[in-house]
């Protein structure tokens, strides 16, 4: 399955990679952005109008516009290159936010132009983990190394995304909810300068349309990976405060047990970018969101809280090998000038699955049983296993020829 080896490539190796300490320290600090600003904006938005149902709305504008228009804005990164794609739209989506920040900075704000605002930002928002994960395949064309280096990127990302809320809520002890708008609008431009300034960062390439005619075909399997670890990762965050309130348990024990989740998907992925594999990333694909389907049904068969803790970390050991994986693998099925676009099909697949996995388990919840909806959320991820298990048969191992550039800038 796997061999060890002492030569084996280290994560201290990928960040002595000349100039990719800087890049990615760069593109952590605009993606930090992402972690500030949902709670940002929901929390403003509800005391400028007094409405959570406007809050809603507006949250539900802003996140579909950054979902759903991210490959769009992955092909501009890919045909114009970071340097000139992707400043003028953290520029864009900042001046966005700062508009934003002030419309819900006092009560009274009119509705219609927040939501106006939000959605208007939202399509702006640049796609910073897709570029980083092109950055890295362009720096480490050694498949080990790349592998650790995504490893790397995806606990840190999680990370963000942990810290982000937190970092928020230690504003507001001073600041209205606004100011955390503001500091997501300041975290995003000035880590995206230092990112697009990097010297590794490479210019705009000279693709011909005959090169381009590829595209990102062949992409559906680990999408459609993606898409069902997505879906049951939000179904397994909304049953495990329902499995709280039915047992009678304290709800502040809930976010420990999400904890826990989150605790083993770092592990995990460390674990996994460790290894050296001998399969092709389909097959450890198929494997990680089986894995992950299977671990979640057990989990509904906790006898209790604390039992349910041990099987949330033993979930969340697959989430991030399975992201990985399937960054991996759509970046082995893409051509070197689509790799932005490949991984934002990838991020998009995951974020959607995100939304719909919440919406569905919330129908769920109250008119099944518990263990039935955990198995059904389990069922999910193994559908999307055995799914591109059979969509890919012996064939979309094999990874695109590469096409050397020399306009790295």
């Amino acid at each position: 399955m796997f061999a060890h080896a002492s030569s084996r490539p280290s994560y201290a190796a990928v960040l002595r990679v000349p100039h990719a300490r800087r890049a990615f320290v760069s593109a952590l600090t605009a993606r930090l952005s992402y972690g500030t600003v949902a709670l940002a904006v929901m929390l403003s938005v509800t005391r400028a109008t007094g409405s959570y149902a406007v809050s809603g709305v507006v949250m539900s504008l802003f996140g579909a516009a950054t979902v759903l228009l991210m490959p769009f804005r992955a092909s501009l990164i890919d045909r114009h290159g970071p340097r000139r794609a992707l400043l003028p739209m953290a520029a864009l989506y900042g001046t966005l936010l700062c508009v934003l920040a002030a419309l819900t900075w006092r009560p009274g704000a009119p509705p219609a132009a927040v939501a106006a605002t939000a959605a208007l930002a939202g399509a702006c928002a640049p796609p910073l983990g897709p570029t980083m994960r092109a950055l890295w395949a362009e720096l480490l064309p050694d498949r080990d190394l790349l592998q650790r280096a995504y490893s790397l990127d995806g606990v840190a990302e999680e990370l963000l995304f942990v810290s982000g809320p937190v970092l928020v809520g230690a504003l507001m002890g001073f600041a209205p909810p606004a100011s955390g708008i503001l500091l997501s609008a300041m975290l995003v431009v000035g880590g995206t300068w230092a990112f697009v300034t990097s010297p590794v960062v490479p210019g705009p390439r000279a693709v011909s349309r005959r090169e381009r005619r590829g595209g990102v075909r062949g992409l559906l399997p680990p999408v459609a990976v993606a898409l069902g670890v997505g879906l049951a990762l939000s179904g397994v965050e909304l049953l495990v405060p329902a499995f709280a309130t039915e047992r009678s348990y304290d709800p502040g024990l809930v976010p420990w047990i999400l904890a826990a989740l989150s605790a083993g998907s770092a592990v995990g992925g460390l674990v996994n970018g460790a290894m050296r594999w001998r399969v092709p990333a389909r097959v450890r694909l198929c494997w990680f969101a089986a894995g992950l389907g299977l671990t979640i049904t057990a989990a509904g068969q906790a006898p209790g809280l604390w039992a349910l803790a041990p099987a949330m970390a033993c979930t969340g050991a697959f989430v991030a090998p399975a992201l990985t994986t399937a960054y991996l693998w759509a970046d082995e099925l893409s051509a070197q000038e689509d790799r932005t676009r490949a991984g934002a099909w990838v991020n998009t697949a995951v974020n959607a699955g995100g939304s719909a996995g919440a919406a569905g388990a919330g129908l769920l919840v109250g008119h099944v049983p518990l263990v039935a909806c955990f198995t059904l959320t389990g069922a999910i991820a193994l559908l999307s296993a055995l799914s591109a298990l059979s969509a890919t048969g012996g064939r979309a191992g094999r990874a695109v020829s590469r096409v050397p550039s020399d306009t790295r800038g």
